[in-house]
C-alpha cells in the first residue's frame, strides 16, 4: 500500500464509511416491506438478504424480495412503489446520522486526488443527502449509486481522464473489495460501522489492510 497522499484518485463507498448509515438502512429495508403489505418474516428474509449482499443495487434486492420471496413478479409497478418507498424511510432516517469525522483533513492531505462516491445506494437519495449536510464540495469526480452497479461504475470513471491511477477504494463490505480488485485497485476496509459481521476473518483471510474509521487514514 502506497501512503495515502500519493494516490491519484480515492474511491469511497457511503454507507458505513462516509456515513454511520448501514442499520438505518437495514431499518428502513423493513420498513418498507412491512408497508409493501410483507409479513414480519418476509420482511426481516429481506433484511437478512440485504445484509447477505449489502452493496448491491437496491434494484436487484427487491426483484429477489417479489419473485423469491413473496413469490409475485417483479413488475413495473410492485418495483417503482417499493424504491420510492426505501427512498422515503433512506431520507427520513439518515437525516440525522453521523459524518465520518476527518473528511476536512483527509481532503487536504490528498489534495491531488479525485474523489467519488460509488454506493449500492439510489444516486438522486445520495445527492440530495449530500447536498443538505454540505459534503458534495470533498467528491470533485461525483456521486454515483444506483441504479448503475458498483463494477459498472468503477470500470466507466476509472477510463475517464479523472480516474488516475495509482486508485484506492475504501469500503467496508466483501463486494467492495471484489469490485476494488477486479479493477486492479488498491482497497481499504474500516470496520467501526460495517454491518458485515465476517470482516475480521475474511480481511485476515485476504490480507485486507483494515482500520476503524476514517479519521484513522489521517495519523
Amino acid at each position: 500500500m502506497l501512503p495515502i497522499s500519493q494516490y491519484k484518485t480515492i474511491l469511497f463507498d457511503c454507507d458505513g464509511v462516509v456515513l454511520n448509515s448501514n442499520f438505518l438502512k437495514i431499518e428502513a429495508y423493513r420498513l418498507t416491506a412491512l408497508e409493501f403489505g410483507a409479513s414480519e418474516e418476509d420482511a426481516m428474509r429481506l433484511v437478512n438478504h440485504h445484509i447477505e449482499y449489502t452493496g448491491i443495487s437496491r434494484n436487484i434486492k427487491f426483484a429477489y424480495f417479489l419473485e423469491t420471496i413473496l413469490k409475485k413478479p417483479a413488475d413495473e409497478s410492485a418495483m417503482n412503489h417499493l424504491l420510492r418507498q426505501l427512498n422515503i424511510e433512506v431520507e427520513r432516517l439518515l437525516e440525522n446520522c453521523d459524518i465520518a469525522e476527518g473528511l476536512e483533513n483527509l481532503r487536504e492531505k490528498t489534495k491531488q486526488a479525485h474523489w467519488m462516491i460509488v454506493s449500492g445506494g439510489d444516486q438522486e437519495e445520495i445527492i440530495r443527502l449530500f447536498s443538505r449536510k454540505s459534503l458534495l464540495k470533498y467528491f470533485d469526480v461525483g456521486i454515483f449509486g444506483s441504479p448503475d452497479s458498483k463494477e459498472e461504475i468503477v470500470a466507466r470513471e476509472l477510463k475517464k481522464s479523472t480516474g488516475q491511477a495509482p486508485a484506492l477504494f475504501i469500503g467496508d463490505s466483501k463486494y467492495d473489495y471484489q469490485v476494488a480488485k477486479k479493477n486492479n485497485l488498491d482497497f481499504i476496509f474500516l470496520s467501526d460501522w460495517t454491518n458485515f459481521f465476517e470482516w475480521k476473518h475474511f480481511c485476515e483471510e485476504n490480507k485486507i489492510e483494515v482500520y476503524q474509521k476514517l479519521d484513522d487514514l489521517n495519523r
